[in-house]
């Protein structure tokens, strides 16, 4: 029998955003590279591939950096997994909805090793209307000239966040210029104390349907002091005048500190994600 999985190319693109539509928020990455790049894997940092039982797509997986499946239902995880579990893994961590996730990375683990963390429960929020808490007006959209300031904490907050230093690869350099195509683009947040960045955001995903919301960080020194909440109140305020009409983000289930700071700010369930990271 021959297993219902094939590479996607741009004929296929008006059912890989049919999927991607039906669930905006787990497929928000893949909608952003289709957008830019529609489907021919070449011109961007990855594959997509779909589960096609009786010549209907149901379910995508993005391969790439980052293992992304959206709409993968079990019988599509198992044929995902028996397609990836032969080829040696290229991606640095698996993304998604928990039940997708957690189902690939427990067919996929006896193939590519240990992981180095996986969070099962990572509560997916949405929000599309302005916080009822008062906004922050010195938060902002940082500057170019600001991309020094902003690196430090960029690279403080991924370090807590992900476990290891975004440094430690190639010195920083790909990362720094992430942080300046956000600056660029108008996607990077942040409230100083003079120099000093003492709250960052970054719009990380944009699609026509949300932005995804990474990398919230307040400077250790000012945590506790409240200032989170009007200056995540700023940035949903300006991303849903300026960018989308939803605001997104997941956050790990035992951050119970950024959960209140959410809700405060309107956020509501979505669901969950999961993330295995290597």
């Amino acid at each position: 029998m021959t297993v219902p999985i094939r590479q996607l190319g741009e004929p296929e693109r008006a059912a890989v955003e049919r999927i991607l539509d039906a669930d905006p928020y787990a497929g928000a990455q893949i909608a952003e590279r289709v957008a830019a790049h529609g489907l021919n894997w070449w011109r961007s940092d990855g594959r997509i591939y779909g589960y096609e039982p009786e010549r209907h797509i149901e379910s995508i997986v993005w391969s790439g950096a980052h293992l992304v499946p959206v709409g993968a239902t079990p019988p599509a995880t198992a044929a995902f997994a028996d397609l990836l579990g032969a080829e040696p893994r290229v991606c640095s961590s698996i993304i998604g909805r928990s039940e997708a996730v957690l189902d690939l990375w427990n067919r996929l683990g006896g193939n590519w090793g240990p992981a180095r963390d996986v969070r099962p429960h990572q509560p997916l929020l949405v929000t599309n209307r302005d916080a009822v808490v008062r906004a922050d007006p010195s938060v902002r959209l940082v500057r170019s000239s600001e991309v020094d300031q902003l690196f430090p904490a960029a690279v403080a907050m991924y370090t807590e966040e992900v476990g290891v230093s975004p440094l430690q690869d190639d010195g920083g350099r790909g990362y720094r210029r992430r942080i300046a195509e956000l600056v660029k683009a108008k996607r990077a947040y942040a409230k100083f104390d003079g120099d000093l960045v003492i709250f960052k955001a970054e719009l990380a995903i944009v699609t026509r349907r949300t932005t995804q919301i990474q990398g919230v960080w307040v400077h250790p020194e000012y945590r506790g002091s409240g200032i989170a909440t009007g200056a995540m109140a700023t940035v949903v305020a300006d991303a849903l005048r300026r960018v989308a009409p939803t605001v997104s983000l997941y956050v790990n289930d035992y951050n119970t500190t950024a959960r209140r700071v959410y809700a405060r700010c309107g956020f509501v369930s979505a669901g969950s994600f999961a993330t295995v990271l290597f």
